[in-house]
C-alpha cells in the first residue's frame, strides 16, 4: 500500500537526502510543514511517499530519530521541528507508540513530537534535489554525507543502489 508521512528535524537538504535512498521511498516532497494551533508556524519537513510493502512506517521513523538532533532542545527549533507530521487518527497513534519504543535506545529523552498535517509549500525548483544536484558543495560534505554514511552502516540493507552517493 502507498502512503505518505511528513518528516521534520533539519535542514530539509538533510532530510530528503536521507528519505530519497531508502528502498521503498517513491518521492520525497522538500519544503516547509505546518500543524494546527500552537505548530500553525511552517518549519522545514519533507513529505515522504512510501509503499508499506517495502519499508515499514516504523523503519521511517527510526531513520528519522537516528538522523537528526532528536534529543536536542537547540535555538533554531522553530525552523526545525523535531516532527511527524501525520495524514491520519490512526497514523498518529502508531507514530506516538513508537516514539515511546524508540525512547529506550536514546539516553537523552527523545524531543520529538507527533502532530497533525495541515499545510505543504514546497520549496523553491532551484532547491529541490538538493544533494543530488550538489553533492560536492562544501555543505552537502559537511552535513548529509555524515548522515548517510551512518544510514549506510545502520541500515545498509535498505538503501537503494548507487542513487546516492555514501562516501
Amino acid at each position: 500500500m502507498k502512503t505518505k508521512i511528513a518528516l521534520g528535524g533539519g535542514c530539509h537538504w538533510c532530510t530528503e537526502a536521507v528519505f530519497q535512498s531508502l528502498i521503498g521511498v517513491g518521492m520525497v516532497e522538500q519544503g516547509y510543514v505546518a500543524s494546527i494551533g500552537e505548530q500553525h508556524a511552517f518549519s522545514e519537513a519533507v513529505i515522504v511517499h512510501f509503499n508499506t510493502e517495502m519499508i515499514s512506517l516504523r523503519t521511517l521513523i527510526e531513520v528519522h530519530l537516528e538522523t537528526h538532533k532528536s534529543t536536542s532542545n537547540h535555538s533554531m527549533r522553530k525552523k526545525y521541528r523535531s516532527a511527524i507530521y501525520v495524514f491520519s487518527e490512526g497514523q498518529k497513534i502508531e507514530c506516538e507508540k513508537l516514539i515511546v519504543d524508540f525512547q529506550n535506545e536514546y539516553d537523552g529523552k527523545l524531543i520529538t513530537e507527533v502532530y497533525m498535517f495541515s499545510k505543504f509549500k514546497a520549496s523553491r525548483e532551484a532547491i529541490q534535489d538538493y544533494y543530488l544536484k550538489n553533492p560536492e558543495k562544501p555543505f552537502c560534505k559537511t552535513f548529509i554525507t555524515p548522515k548517510l554514511k551512518k544510514l549506510r552502516k545502520l541500515h545498509g540493507n535498505k538503501l537503494k543502489a548507487k542513487t546516492i552517493n555514501y562516501d
